[in-house]
């Protein structure tokens, strides 16, 4: 395809308003513009997209897995790639991928990948998101609790020179396991903190959020919850301008819960879509294996031999649909929860999450039964005919 090309024939969402009878103008990796269908240069290669909607690539800030491969088991270039090229039929245009609490060893093999995979540019990768080992296990979930423990000067330091090495790198860490000060430490190198796995109370959470975090993992689950005189963490991630994560699957989160949480959320932080995806995600297998304990996959879900859910068996687009279907909101909300606000959480909403005179060339076009037909990656197209 020319370096140039203009996509026809789609309503276009540019991440705050729709455009009919327009062109969606491409130039290398970036947008160059939205324009009216009749007014697209002379020269400019047009594509007849065939109809339904071109909305910016989603952005997934919590990716385990996907393609058959989980990070923890091979912290490696080759299995970031696979995650990337698995969540990407979803509409996933760039994503965190994600370790769960692991050993030293393969937290720093996974930040090493990382980086390479950054050199590289391997599409649809944005950097790391290190859920763990910093946690509590009160609210492990599925975390081995052999592996949690709390930060040392060490790790602070580990993790900001990830930093230098990541364009993104995002951590999931309990009060119980984290002081104050390391979190603005972090936070002043850049590192995005999030708050997760966690059993503190409303008045330590909204002071580590003073300290500098500014997101909270997976809303509702492994967290203290709201109840009559302690709001909890689920509380503070309502309640303050902190961004959280939510899990829309119908399984992590009641829709009810869900609707309640929007109706209440105090901004400017917003509650955003994440899958919180496993190896299983593109693929027909029906277990795998983390940290040596066998997880299992039926009716939508994963869960440990126990019971206890393990990450999710959820793709992006199942998520909008879930949102804009079972929950209620109107699509173009469902879409920026997917893009847009993730992109926000990690300081890339310059380039991610909307279409404007030189954002990311991440266009995901979809049916009006939002089904996904194509993706581009860059203003590479790496999914659909």
């Amino acid at each position: 395809m020319s370096d140039r090309f203009a996509l026809t024939g789609a309503r276009i969402f540019d991440g705050a308003d729709w455009h009919d009878n327009a062109a969606l103008v491409v130039k290398g990796d970036v947008v160059e513009a939205i324009l009216p269908a009749g007014a697209v240069p002379s020269g400019v290669a047009t594509v007849e997209t065939g109809g339904g909607m071109l909305v910016p690539g989603f952005v997934d800030i919590q990716v385990n897995g996907g393609g058959g491969v989980m990070l923890n088991d091979h912290p490696d270039v080759a299995s970031i790639e696979t995650i990337c090229r698995a969540h990407a039929p979803f509409g996933t245009t760039a994503l965190l991928v994600t370790l769960i609490t692991d050993t030293p060893a393969i937290t720093a093999a996974a930040v090493t990948a990382g980086a390479e995979a950054a050199r590289e540019q391997v599409p649809g990768f944005l950097g790391l998101h290190l859920e763990g080992p910093h946690l509590s296990i009160v609210r492990k979930g599925a975390h081995d609790p052999a592996l949690i423990r709390p930060m040392t000067d060490a790790d602070q330091a580990a993790l900001i020179a990830a930093r230098s090495e990541l364009p993104v790198l995002l951590t999931t860490i309990a009060p119980e396991s984290v002081e104050p000060a390391r979190v603005t430490a972090l936070a002043k190198a850049g590192v995005v903190v999030s708050l997760g796995h966690s059993d503190t109370d409303y008045a330590t959470a909204t002071a580590f959020a003073k300290a500098g975090a500014t997101v909270v993992t997976h809303l509702f689950n492994a967290m203290s919850q709201i109840g009559n005189r302690e709001p909890g963490l689920a509380g503070a991630a309502i309640d303050t301008g902190l961004y959280a994560g939510i899990i829309a699957d119908g399984i992590h989160v009641h829709p009810a819960t869900m609707i309640l949480a929007l109706r209440g959320k105090q901004g400017p932080g917003k509650i955003v879509l994440v899958t919180d995806a496993m190896a299983t995600i593109g693929t027909g297998m029906t277990s795998f294996a983390l940290n040596g304990r066998t997880i299992y996959r039926k009716d939508g879900s994963l869960r440990l031999a126990d019971g206890t859910l393990a990450g999710a068996d959820l793709d992006m687009i199942s998520a909008v649909r879930y949102v804009h279907r079972v929950v209620g909101l109107e699509l173009d909300e469902a879409l920026r929860m997917a893009s847009l606000y993730p992109a926000e959480v990690i300081g890339q909403a310059h380039r991610l999450g909307r279409f404007a005179n030189g954002t990311a060339a991440d266009i995901v076009r979809l049916s009006e039964g939002l089904d996904v037909k194509n993706v581009w990656i860059g203003g590479e197209k790496v999914f659909g005919g």
